[in-house]
């Protein structure tokens, strides 16, 4: 029988994901028989500097499935524009062939079927490798940059208080990181591990809210290659909103646009020829603030999860994006000259697991720690029919899932399950797991909640939440994506204002419409009320999971969105 890594080296003789021009395009490999590591890798060197970036793995040390978003409308003057690009249109915006490596790594195109024949993506092991790999090449030119929401996700992030990926991200080296859900360890237990760190945790825009002093360290400034290179962090600034203010109530964050116009100024001063902002700003707004600043080069992108095959230019800025779940590095060669950038030349790495070869120390290493929780992490709750995904503006079939679990247990009208954009995908066919099942549910705060709310408050919920995701000017938009809903239809218009995005609610079990000063029994979980009393969530859906046996989800119709 042929093996999956023989089905993608002979089903990539048509293309393959390879370094294009110096401006980042894809070329095809048309003449190339196989794909193989060295194709992944290949790479024309160019200049001084050579970023290297990995951002929003949550947690995820071994080869996962994840299926990017089939929707991620974009508003107002980013409408249309990546990353608010999806499926086919994604794939004929950068030239890509449907059902092709780059198709299944980068869209959901026929995600469950590509899946079988290209297998998971990414895995610590591999991602050392290719860092070895370039280091071997770069050697003293070379920054390896982390973006953050590194330490949770995972069951074993959870078990260890981040511990396991302490250990694994200290071998693999990086120069700096900046944080996010690191944060919802709670601030002691982050200062302890940011003070055992063996490079720059990086924070400019977190302040003591006190003595308006900084917490973490706000830049770094390294030499590479001769040239002097400047790290700004930036952690992501809605956290105390997005995330429960009583785990960190001493810091107080935010976008800080003055602040990192301060720390551009300042690291210039002191003889930076090139400024990077390391951010987990989210996307879009990356893209305000790169129009609002002067003197920035890089921007190295987080928290949206997007993936892009080539950056996105802002005046003299380049924004990269560069995924998540560890499915992607990205390399970006940079010649400077002069404090100012002359050229650049950049590649969005898959991490194919079935390609890329295990560095055999980081494998012995995530087995080490994986260890005391591999029985467990193994065990199987059911099998899914269906393929289970949580990425998507307005949906996914995990929360799907989740929403049904949260309902049957907790004996409620409406179930809420919130838009996560992290959790990994599980295609139809395979059992799953207790690992499979906390990494859409791993978090310090789960508790399953059952309350009573109006009808009215229930649409300030979703307006809200539709605010955060579609307000016209970025540095209001906190990230995420619309909370899931179960039990409950309703239909959205993303285009208008605040307080008139949402209507037609109705109880799917009957029909009738949500009625304003009328109470009804709700569920959710991830209240970032501090206090919150209810099961664990991962409880819940596998109670749900040991009645069922086998999950076959119905396509949601549930939401209706008007005015795109």
């Amino acid at each position: 029988m042929i093996s999956r890594r023989e089905f993608l080296m002979a089903a990539v003789a048509a293309g393959a994901l390879t370094c294009g021009s110096g401006f980042g395009q894809w070329a095809r490999l048309a003449a190339q028989q196989s794909l193989s590591q060295d194709d992944l890798l290949s790479f024309r060197p160019l200049g001084n500097v050579t970023l290297v970036h990995l951002t929003d793995i949550h947690a995820q040390l071994m080869p996962v499935y994840f299926r990017e978003p089939s929707t991620n409308l974009g508003v107002g003057e980013v409408k249309g524009l990546p990353p608010h690009v999806t499926g086919e249109d994604f794939l004929k915006l950068y030239n890509l062939q449907p059902g092709s490596p780059e198709a299944y790594a980068l869209t959901s195109v026929d995600f469950d079927s590509l899946s079988r024949a290209y297998g998971r993506m990414g895995g610590i092991d591999r991602i050392a490798t290719v860092l070895k790999s370039i280091r071997a090449e770069r050697e003293d030119r070379m920054l390896f940059l982390d973006g953050g929401d590194t330490w949770q996700g995972s069951y074993t992030s959870l078990k260890t208080g981040g511990m396991d990926m302490i250990e694994v991200m200290n071998a693999l080296a990086p120069d700096a990181m900046t944080g996010h859900w690191e944060f919802t360890y709670g601030a002691e237990r982050v200062k302890e591990l940011v003070e055992g760190l063996p490079y720059a945790f990086l924070g400019s825009n977190i302040r003591d809210t006190e003595w308006d002093e900084a917490v973490f360290e706000p830049y770094r400034i390294f030499e590479r290659g001769g040239v002097k290179v400047a790290v700004i962090g930036q952690a992501f600034p809605y956290t105390p909103v997005a995330n429960p203010r009583w785990m960190m109530p001493d810091w107080s964050f935010g976008i800080r646009e003055e602040e990192v116009q301060a720390n551009i100024d300042a690291v210039r001063a002191e003889g930076a020829e090139l400024v990077v902002l390391l951010s987990h700003n989210g996307f879009d707004v990356d893209r305000k603030l790169a129009s609002r600043i002067t003197g920035l080069d890089v921007i190295l992108t987080g928290h949206t999860h997007d993936a892009l095959p080539e950056p996105v230019k802002v005046g003299k800025t380049l924004l990269v994006a560069t995924g998540s779940n560890g499915k992607f590095v990205s390399r970006l060669d940079l010649d400077v000259q002069g404090g100012e950038v002359k050229d650049f030349r950049y590649r969005l790495i898959p991490i194919f697991s079935d390609v890329i070869t295990p560095d055999a120390e980081m494998a012995a290493l995530v087995e080490k720690v994986r260890a005391p929780h591999a029985d467990e992490l193994a065990r199987e709750l059911a099998t899914t029919e269906t393929l289970l995904y949580r990425r998507g503006n307005f949906n996914g079939t995990f929360d799907d899932l989740i929403c049904d679990a949260l309902l049957e247990q907790r004996d409620a009208q409406i179930a809420l399950s919130p838009g996560f954009r992290w959790g990994t995908s599980v295609p139809a066919g395979q059992p799953i797991t207790v690992e499979d099942l906390h990494n859409a549910t791993s978090m310090t705060y789960p508790a399953a909640y059952r309350s009573e709310m109006t009808g009215a408050m229930l649409k300030d919920i979703l307006e809200d939440v539709a605010d955060n995701l579609f307000n016209v000017d970025p540095y209001y938009q906190q990230g995420g994506d619309m909370v899931r809903v179960g039990g409950m239809a309703y239909s959205i218009d993303p285009t208008k204002e605040i307080g008139s995005r949402i209507s037609d609610m109705t109880i799917i079990a009957d029909g009738t419409a949500v009625e304003a000063g009328k109470s009804y029994v709700v569920t959710g979980w991830a209240s970032v009320n501090e206090g919150t009393e209810g099961p664990a969530i991962w409880d819940v859906v596998e109670a749900h999971l040991k009645d069922r046996g086998t999950v076959t989800l119905e396509p949601n119709r549930a939401v209706r969105v008007t005015g795109i």
